[in-house]
C-alpha cells in the first residue's frame, strides 16, 4: 500500500502576505486560492516541482491559533525543503531577504542551512548527498 502526506496546515496572519512570501521569496507555486466566504479562503502553495505536497495557508482566527503563528513547533525546525542545487537557491533566497540563522554547513547527509520564514518558523534548507551503491 502506498501512502503520502498531501497537505499540512500552516497558520498565517494574512493570506496575501503569506502568498507573496512563498511565491516570491521561496519560489513556491500558488496551486489554489478559493474564497470560502466569511473571510475564509482555501489557499494552497507547493514547492516548485513538488509532486503532491502542499501547505494549506490558514488564517489564524482564535487566540490559540494567533499565538501559534510563527511558533508551530515550539521553536524547533518545523519544515524541510530539499533542493537539487543548494547554492543556486541559497543565493536567490539570500538576495530576496530570507533570514538565515547560520552559515551553510556540510553534514554527512548533505549541505544544509536553517532559515526563518516571515513569521519566525524555522526551516531546514537541504541538498542531499547522492550516494552511489
Amino acid at each position: 500500500m502506498k501512502q503520502n502526506i498531501g497537505m499540512m496546515t500552516y497558520l498565517v496572519n494574512d493570506y496575501d502576505e503569506a502568498i507573496k512570501y512563498f511565491t516570491e521569496k521561496l519560489r513556491f507555486v500558488l496551486v489554489e486560492d478559493t474564497d470560502r466566504g466569511n473571510g475564509k479562503r482555501w489557499v494552497r502553495v507547493t514547492p516548485n516541482d513538488s509532486d503532491r505536497f502542499c501547505l494549506l495557508l490558514a488564517k489564524a482566527t482564535t487566540e490559540e491559533q494567533i499565538k501559534a503563528v510563527g511558533n508551530q513547533t515550539g521553536g524547533r525546525v518545523a519544515f524541510f525543503i530539499y533542493t537539487d542545487d543548494f547554492w543556486r537557491d541559497y543565493t536567490f533566497m539570500k538576495a530576496n531577504g530570507i533570514e538565515f540563522t547560520e552559515e551553510p554547513r556540510n553534514e554527512d547527509f548533505g549541505t544544509v542551512v536553517v532559515f526563518k520564514d516571515l513569521y519566525g518558523n524555522k526551516w531546514d534548507f537541504i541538498e542531499e548527498k547522492i550516494f552511489n551503491s
